[in-house]
């Protein structure tokens, strides 16, 4: 069932400083299997029964090209596009504005209850998403006491499709957190009360550091948490000790990893991002996986490219098994299209 409360998604389409580019292209805008990245997922949206309407921020004019006539006659939620600001974090806050404002050139801060209304936020390169997987993680994330950001997670086993099926075989594979809980994955989902966020910046720091395989990103952030108020020497080590257990987990040093990670939980990285973010902050685990495939370089692109309908295939069938099939049709022939401002 959906969300008695109605919940906009803001799909993040941009080309900032934070994007990776594939094939030197922004990478919502490459198609797989003849579908361009954003649109597939704005239209997987459309299946979501909690998401009330779609919001993506972008380059507006190339935005408004995809999304013609032909593309938005099949849509049944309203589609809002919004000009991209200077970065990630301007781009996720202007865009909620806009929100409640309704209006996609013009918003306005929150006002009485409108403080705690929810967005989902998610990139646009997800060419595995579900909206079983997608609607499981929003009704976790609204099942949850005190919570006003909640961070979406996928168990290792749950992409084990997106292996290579030999060497030498195209496939993707991820690195994980490496928790006493298990190895999870990001899956890119992001359910907030962006008005109950008390330290926004640091969302930015977050994510332009979130490829955790690079030792860089991990000694950048890692410094950045030791010099914030928030911080401090045990925050710091937690965070070494869950990518240390996680590098020993790629160089397939496992009872090593086991070890380390028996330190790391999930109770205790909540504490630590809630008060890194000054927000009280969950995770929600979700089994299906497609999510937490996005696409960041020329290799994982290929890889997609090559094995889409068999990875597609595999994610439709594990979410159907674990939540049943999706709530919604895929896709509805709207006459109207729902209310759309900004084409």
């Amino acid at each position: 069932m959906g969300s008695a409360v109605p919940i906009p998604a803001i799909v993040t389409a941009g080309d900032g400083r934070a994007a990776k580019a594939v094939y030197g292209e922004n990478k919502v805008f490459l198609p797989v299997a003849g579908r361009l990245m954003v649109v597939r997922l704005v239209e997987t949206l459309q299946a979501v029964p909690e998401v009330s309407e779609v919001w993506v921020v972008g380059n507006r004019a190339r935005l408004e090209q995809v999304f013609d006539a032909s593309v938005r006659s099949g849509l049944s939620k309203p589609l809002f596009l919004v000009e991209q600001g200077r970065n990630l974090l301007e781009n996720l806050w202007e865009t909620y504005r806009r929100t409640l404002s309704r209006d996609v050139d013009q918003g306005r801060d929150p006002v009485g209850d409108e403080v705690d209304q929810f967005i989902l936020y998610l990139s646009g390169d997800l060419p595995f998403a579900t909206p079983q997987e997608i609607s499981a993680f929003i009704r976790g994330g609204l099942a949850l006491p005190d919570c006003d950001y909640a961070l979406g997670l996928a168990p290792a086993e749950a992409l084990d499709d997106f292996k290579p099926s030999a060497p030498g075989e195209p496939g993707i594979e991820v690195a994980f957190f490496n928790l006493r809980e298990g190895r999870l994955r990001q899956n890119n989902l992001h359910l907030a009360r962006p008005a109950r966020l008390g330290q926004r910046d640091r969302i930015e720091d977050m994510y332009e550091h979130r490829h955790q395989k690079e030792i860089w990103n991990m000694v950048s952030l890692a410094w950045k948490l030791f010099f914030s108020r928030a911080a401090g020497p045990w925050i710091v080590f937690l965070f070494l000790l869950m990518h240390v257990a996680g590098w020993a987990d790629r160089w397939k040093m496992q009872r090593l990893a086991d070890w380390l990670r028996e330190g790391v939980t999930l109770a205790r990285n909540e504490s630590v991002i809630g008060r890194v973010l000054d927000t009280r902050f969950r995770f929600v685990v979700v089994e299906a996986g497609g999510c937490a495939i996005d696409v960041d370089t020329d290799a994982e692109y290929d890889a997609v490219q090559a094995r889409f309908a068999e990875w597609k295939t595999h994610q439709d069938a594990r979410a159907e098994a674990l939540y049943g099939p999706p709530a919604l049709p895929a896709s509805l022939n709207s006459a109207s299209g729902g209310e759309e401002q900004g084409a």
